[in-house]
């Protein structure tokens, strides 16, 4: 959950000087603090299928879910199911049951337990989690923190929307598929402990906005500019040629149309900076001086992906440049 910009939540934060985190830095995740060593983490989540397979689709969309919480430094306790499924006679209840198996796979390895949920009958199939949990305040990781001078690290490769939209069309090779599922199954849980342990304190996960809009919350939030390489952004196999073919999401779009005037980005790798992302990687804003520090961390956790992507700088003309 990213908070959209508008509305009329502007006027919480004044409201209740216990929020610590609301909408207006469009970070990923509500905190609230209930004294000053605990916080409550709060988030929701639901996405229509990304994969045929009905027990993998609920494991992506918990996976999606429970990012936010590890995006803001905290720890997942408890989820609750939204369940929006079409009636027996569209989907077979034994997708069903595979959809919330999948999920609780998911809930399992996280460590959060799932304390119930609603059903409502949809004639479109969604799947998704509220999640609670919890994070020390001081430990807090959020858009706003982001300092010139910090090392910007993203933790999974970019894609995730063109290998789906591909695999639609039926023009995706399998093992394409395979990469892009195992990597949306894959929690984020590994990449938020190694952040709060070495103390990062700026970051977001990276998921409709693609990497672009996320970073902008980011940029916008800390009032800082943000430079990255192309070249060392690393990419899910077959990404970059299902982009060339034309497979871009219309969330791409939407999001360069809603974004693109305050970023600079070479116009053959607009699409997969751009591409939404399910359950994509988080993108962390890391001093300088504690960046080998993350880095052995996430190897010894065994995160795979540690992408050294680009820096913080000061605000300039644009928010962000990616250079090619």
């Amino acid at each position: 959950m990213a908070f959209l910009p508008g509305g009329s939540h502007g006027a919480a934060r004044k409201a209740d000087p216990n929020l610590l985190v609301g909408p207006e830095t469009h970070d990923d995740a509500g905190v609230y603090r209930l004294s000053d060593e605990l916080a409550l983490v709060q988030t929701v989540d639901v996405i229509t299928p990304i994969v045929d397979d009905a027990r993998r689709f609920g494991r992506v969309a918990a996976a999606n879910s429970l990012s936010d919480v590890w995006a803001m430094g905290g720890k997942p306790l408890t989820v609750m199911n939204i369940s929006c499924f079409p009636p027996k006679e569209i989907l077979d209840p034994e997708d069903e049951g595979a959809i919330l198996a999948g999920a609780a796979e998911i809930c399992a390895e996280a460590g959060a337990a799932i304390v119930g949920g609603h059903t409502v009958q949809d004639d479109e199939l969604k799947f998704g989690l509220s999640v609670t949990g919890v994070v020390h305040p001081a430990k807090l990781i959020t858009n706003a923190n982001a300092k010139p001078g910090d090392v910007l690290v993203l933790t999974k490769a970019l894609g995730t929307g063109l290998v789906n939209t591909a695999a639609k069309k039926e023009k995706a090779t399998a093992s394409d598929i395979d990469a892009a599922v195992a990597s949306m199954e894959t929690l984020n849980r590994a990449a938020g402990e190694a952040a709060v342990a070495v103390g990062v304190r700026a970051g977001t996960d990276v998921t409709g906005f693609g990497l672009l809009g996320h970073a902008m919350n980011i940029a916008r939030g800390s009032d800082v500019s943000l430079e990255m390489e192309a070249s060392k952004i690393p990419i899910l196999p077959g990404a970059r040629e299902y982009a060339a073919k034309g497979y871009c999401t219309g969330g791409a779009r939407t999001n360069a149309a809603y974004y693109g005037d305050d970023v600079e980005v070479p116009a053959d790798f607009a699409d997969l900076a751009w591409d939404p992302q399910t359950s994509g990687g988080l993108l962390l804003a890391v001093p300088a001086e504690k960046l080998d520090a993350l880095l052995r961390e996430m190897q010894t956790r065994g995160v795979a992906v540690r992408a050294v992507i680009g820096r913080v700088v000061a605000r300039g003309p644009k928010r962000i440049v990616v250079r090619a």
